[in-house]
């Protein structure tokens, strides 16, 4: 008798205390769970591998690898689906750990747990531990954010392939948070109005010069060039970017007042800038290299200059050394990235000596940016795969719509800090409204 999905749904019951939110149909063609429409989600688990992943690697990083190697999927409607499961096994109250239904599956003092562990086994079937994707990032050793490893973790998530973000990320090719008049607005035309925000913040004039951290594919760089008459210089550490921003630039016609360099900000030596934009670069930098960062751009500035900040962050902890890096972020997406609270990251900017003049947040921007990433990619599935492999677009699936759903239910957001070298004069160069940028 089919009977797998019954199985695996008292099994999760069990060990979660609770009734299982979504159907689950199983390798063996059965399915159980509560009664839905035809509309609701049901949770796929194709390979009974899936199940030895998580014996092998219990919590969040089993199942991403197992939705990685297409072992579990999701039908019908992903967003309503990890809705459905963020309540039953990361958000189960306080000091629940994330990876909830590992940390319960490790408790092997209780009998009733132990049970349900056995019956896993059982329908898991004898396995070696299957290996991770190949799209899995490799662990290095030593210290994190050097500049070597640096390098090496932007590379992992940007040299994908070019044309795999041109199908995610449209024509701007901008790979941070739009700036949205009304969520009837078309993506193109917010990214526009983000690049534009920027430059306004920054007061941009003809004759300046702009330094970009982390320029990406340079659409900041070559927006305010253009718009504004400066010039500028954009950083990055993906070598991809770089050609790729560097062919955007000549196209322009604007290679006599634009650089696109491949280097790191601590490796800058030919300031100062008059002001300089971070647009979705600092969450790369590491709470153990914040301080140094914010001397460093600090430093690169010339007094009375301004700096743009643009960063996502995490809603602060009662106890913040209890902080843990997402594994499926950090092996999958962003390798050794960290968000902070957006409180932390204003005091290391003042502590560098910075006045901060004004902050933003554009959480719910950055949800309408990811839906409409994810119809992207959605809408060129077969070519993007074709472009990296059905591992990497599954990836970029999961953690877009997962952050959207992060955004609009709060649990991160994302912050614009303007920032200012005020001089020992004082005359910060700031108009005394506020939001009144010139």
């Amino acid at each position: 008798m089919a009977d797998a999905a019954r199985r695996l749904t008292a099994l999760a019951e069990e060990v979660l205390g609770a009734p299982l939110p979504l159907r689950i149909r199983a390798w063996d063609r059965s399915e159980y769970g509560p009664p839905g429409t035809a509309d609701t989600p049901v949770l796929v688990i194709r390979r009974r591998r899936a199940l030895r992943r998580l014996l092998w690697k219990p919590g969040e990083l089993g199942l991403a690898r197992a939705w990685v190697a297409g072992d579990i999927d999701v039908e019908g409607d992903l967003y309503e689906a990890l809705d459905l499961l963020a309540g039953s096994l990361w958000e189960r109250g306080e000091g629940t750990p994330r990876s909830g239904l590992a940390a319960l599956l490790a408790a092997v003092r209780d009998p009733r747990l132990r049970a349900a562990g056995g019956e896993l086994v059982k329908l898991a079937g004898p396995g070696l531990p299957p290996r991770p994707p190949r799209e899995e990032a490799r662990r290095t050793s030593g210290p994190l954010h050097t500049l070597r490893r640096d390098k090496q973790s932007i590379s992992h998530h940007y040299d994908v392939g070019n044309a795999f973000y041109e199908r995610v990320l449209g024509p701007s090719m901008v790979y941070s948070c739009a700036y949205w008049e009304s969520p009837q607005s078309t993506l193109e035309d917010a990214q526009r109005a983000k690049l534009d925000l920027v430059c306004r913040k920054l007061a941009l004039e003809p004759g300046q010069r702009l330094l970009d951290v982390g320029c990406g594919w340079g659409s900041m760089v070559l927006h305010a060039a253009r718009e504004y008459g400066v010039s500028a210089v954009g950083i990055t550490l993906s070598e991809e970017q770089a050609a790729y921003a560097r062919k955007r630039v000549a196209e322009a016609g604007l290679a006599d007042r634009i650089e696109i360099r491949v280097q790191d900000y601590r490796e800058i030596s030919d300031g100062p800038f008059d002001a300089i934009s971070s647009i979705g670069m600092a969450e790369h930098v590491g709470s153990a290299r914040y301080a140094e960062y914010a001397a460093d751009v600090y430093a690169l500035l010339k007094p009375g200059g301004r700096l743009l900040n643009h960063q996502i962050a995490r809603r602060p902890l009662k106890d913040e050394e209890a902080y843990e890096v997402d594994e499926f972020i950090d092996r999958y997406v962003f390798p050794d990235g960290e968000l902070a609270p957006v409180g932390r990251t204003v005091a290391q900017l003042e502590e560098a000596g910075f006045e901060v003049r004004d902050v933003e947040s554009l959480r719910e921007h950055y949800a309408l940016t990811l839906r409409q990433w994810v119809a992207n990619l959605q809408e060129h599935w077969s070519e993007a795969v074709g472009l990296t492999s059905a591992g990497r677009a599954r990836v970029w699936r999961l953690y877009m719509a997962a952050s959207a759903l992060s955004f609009e239910r709060n649990r991160i957001g994302v912050n614009q800090v303007l920032a200012v070298r005020t001089p020992g004069s004082g005359a910060s160069g700031m108009p005394l409204r506020a939001r009144d940028w010139r």
